[in-house]
C-alpha cells in the first residue's frame, strides 16, 4: 500500500486540472484513470475524434428504455482515457449563462454566483482572440478560433441571420445569444484536452503518480472518513492506496455516484437491498440526473459537398497529408464548427442551443447516414426532466441502472418543438437553398405540433452532458456542500459535473475545469477563486 497527500479518482476534464494544481503546490498525488492513455492520433487530430467513440477509450452508457423517446434506449458516451471528456468531445468552448451560476447560488450554493466563478474562468483561460472583462490570457486552457470553415457551416451562419437571428463572435461574453462560429479548446491545430495542457505540464514531476487502466472499486473509510481507495488494474489484481489529506472523486456524473454507492454512501434502503453496509445515508446520491437532449432536423442536397466520404479512399489520404504537412484543411476542424443560442420562449434568455454538423449524423451508435446533407441539432438548454443512477448489483463490474427520463417533462418537449421549428426556418433560408438543401426530416408534410412531437421522440438523442447526480446544496438531496465536501464524510470531495445542482446552459467541459479550479482552491486553503 502506497500513501499520497491526495488521491484523485478520474483523469478527465476535472481530474487533470486538480492534479496540476495540487502537484504545483507541492503535494503528492495519485491520479487514477480507468481507461488507457491518450496515445492515439485520433484523439489529438481535431476532426477524427468520432473514431474514438465506441472504442476502449470511451464508456458507452446505455439508458433503460426511455418513455419520452418512444421506448428507445439512448447511448451516452463518456471519456475513458487521460483527459476524459476533453479528449473525446467536439472541443466547443462554452461556459453557460451568468444566470446559471446565480441560480446555483440562490439554490443554496453560496460562493458560486457568476461574479465568483467568472474570475476562475478567466484565470484558466488562454484565449487567442479576446482579452477583456470576460476573458483571460496566459492560463493553461487553450482557446482558439476555427481554422477551417466548412461551406455548409458558413451557409448556416448566414441562413440563421436571414431567419432573423443575430450574429455573435463571442458566446462567453456579455451576452450568450446569437449565431456564429464556436471557439474551441485547440492549440496549433491539435486538441488541447486537459491531459494535453494541465496534466502534461506536471507529468514528469516526482510528486505525481498516474495509474491508467486502473478502475476504482471502492473507498477505504476509517471512522467514517475517507482514507484511501481500492482499485483494480488491467491484470485483474486489486491494489489499495492511502491519502494523508483527502480523496477527490472526479469520475463523472455516471461513475462518481456508482463509486459512492459501492462504498456504502448513498440512499440507505437501496444499499441495503444490495447487501452493502450503509456508511452514510445520503438519499441524493444518483438522483437529479440531467442531460441536454436534441432531435435533428435533416437537410439533404444533391451536391457532394458534405463530409460524407471525406474519411475514405483518396480523399482520406489527401486530407491526412494536408494535415501532416501544413496543419491545415478539414482535419483541423472540430466538425461542429457552428451553432448558437436562441430564446424561443420570449422570456429573455436563450433556451435552445444549436450544434450543426455538415453531414447526416445519427446518434452515437448510428453514425453517418447515407447521402449528402446537414444535421441541425436544437438542444434543450435547461431540461426540467430528471432521471436517476443506481446500482444493478454490488459487483463493481456490473453496469449501472441508468434511468434517463429524458423528455418526460412537458416543458422540455415544448421547448424542443420550438427549436425544431426554428431549425426548419433556417434550413429553408436563402443561403441554405443556394447549396441545394431541402428538408428530409421531419419532412415538409410534418406541420402540426403532434407530428413534431413524434419526430422529437423518435429522433431524440443526448448531447453527452450528464450532470447533477451528486448535487451541491443544502437541501435533503444535496450530496456535497458549497466547498464540494461530501456531506457527513470527512476528507472526501467531488469535483466533476455531478455536483451541478442544475445543468449549465451549454457544453460542460469548461464548467468542469472551473469546478476543479475551485476544488483546488478549497483543498489548498485559497480564497474564493484567487491564486
Amino acid at each position: 500500500m502506497q500513501t499520497y497527500d491526495y488521491i484523485v479518482v478520474g483523469a478527465g476534464s476535472s481530474g487533470c486540472v486538480l492534479a496540476n494544481r495540487l502537484v504545483t503546490a507541492g503535494k503528492s498525488v495519485l491520479l487514477l484513470e480507468a481507461g488507457a492513455r491518450d496515445n492515439t492520433p485520433f484523439i489529438h487530430i481535431p476532426a477524427t475524434f468520432v473514431r474514438v467513440l465506441g472504442t476502449k477509450r470511451t464508456w458507452m452508457y446505455r439508458t433503460e428504455p426511455e418513455p419520452g423517446a418512444n421506448g428507445r434506449v439512448l447511448t451516452v458516451p463518456q471519456g475513458r482515457t487521460l483527459g476524459g471528456g476533453s479528449s473525446v468531445n467536439a472541443m466547443i468552448y462554452i461556459r453557460g449563462q451568468a444566470e446559471d451560476y446565480d441560480t446555483w447560488r440562490d439554490l443554496g450554493c453560496a460562493g458560486w454566483g457568476y461574479s465568483e466563478v467568472l474570475p476562475v474562468f478567466r484565470r484558466s483561460e488562454d484565449n487567442e482572440t479576446f482579452s477583456d472583462a470576460f476573458h483571460g490570457t496566459g492560463g493553461a486552457l487553450k482557446v482558439s478560433e476555427p481554422r477551417h470553415r466548412h461551406p455548409i457551416s458558413s451557409a448556416f451562419v448566414r441562413a440563421a441571420q436571414e431567419a432573423g437571428l443575430p450574429y455573435t463572435a463571442d458566446f462567453n461574453g456579455a451576452t450568450q445569444e446569437g449565431i456564429g462560429f464556436y471557439q474551441t479548446t485547440t492549440f496549433n491545430q491539435k486538441r488541447a484536452s486537459t491531459a494535453a495542457t494541465f496534466l502534461k505540464a506536471v507529468l514528469k514531476s516526482p510528486l505525481l503518480t498516474v495509474r491508467t487502466e486502473s478502475e476504482a472499486h471502492g473507498l477505504i473509510l476509517e471512522n467514517g472518513a475517507a482514507a484511501g481507495i481500492c482499485y483494480r488494474t488491467r491484470d485483474c489484481t486489486m491494489h489499495t492506496a492511502r491519502a494523508r489529506e483527502e480523496v477527490v472523486l472526479s469520475a463523472g456524473a455516471l461513475a462518481t455516484p456508482k463509486l459512492l454507492m459501492l462504498s456504502g454512501i448513498g440512499p440507505g434502503a437501496e444499499l441495503q437491498q444490495h447487501g452493502i453496509a450503509v456508511m452514510r445515508n445520503l438519499p441524493g446520491v444518483g438522483e437529479n440526473f440531467q442531460d441536454h437532449i436534441t432531435a435533428s432536423v435533416y437537410g439533404v442536397t444533391d451536391s457532394p459537398i458534405s463530409l460524407k466520404g471525406q474519411d475514405r479512399g483518396f480523399r482520406a489520404i489527401a486530407n491526412g497529408l494536408q494535415y501532416m504537412v501544413t496543419r491545415s484543411g478539414l482535419l483541423t476542424s472540430n466538425v461542429v464548427e457552428t451553432g448558437g443560442f436562441v430564446d424561443t420562449s420570449g422570456k429573455g434568455r436563450p433556451d435552445i442551443q444549436f450544434h450543426v454538423t455538415p453531414a447526416l449524423v445519427g446518434d452515437a451508435l448510428r453514425g453517418q447516414m447515407e447521402g449528402h446533407g446537414v444535421s441541425i441539432n436544437p438542444c434543450i438548454l435547461r431540461p426540467l426532466s430528471r432521471g436517476k443512477v443506481s446500482l444493478r448489483s454490488p459487483d463493481p463490474q456490473d453496469p449501472i441502472v441508468f434511468i434517463g427520463n429524458n423528455l418526460t417533462h412537458q416543458d422540455d418537449v415544448d421547448t424542443l418543438v420550438r427549436g425544431i421549428r426554428l431549425a426548419r426556418r433556417i434550413l429553408a433560408a436563402p443561403s441554405m437553398r443556394a447549396l441545394g438543401f431541402r428538408e428530409f426530416l421531419p419532412g415538409p408534410g410534418a406541420e402540426s405540433d403532434t407530428q413534431l412531437v413524434q419526430h422529437a421522440r423518435s429522433m431524440a438523442k443526448t448531447v453527452y452532458h450528464p450532470a447533477g447526480t451528486c448535487k451541491m446544496g443544502n437541501d435533503s438531496l444535496a450530496v456535497v456542500d458549497n466547498r464540494l465536501r461530501v456531506i457527513g464524510v470527512p476528507r472526501l470531495r467531488i469535483s466533476d459535473a455531478s455536483v451541478m445542482p442544475t445543468l449549465v446552459s451549454g457544453n460542460t467541459n469548461a464548467p468542469c475545469v472551473m469546478i476543479a479550479e475551485r476544488c483546488a482552491d478549497f483543498l489548498l486553503g485559497r480564497d474564493n477563486g484567487q491564486s
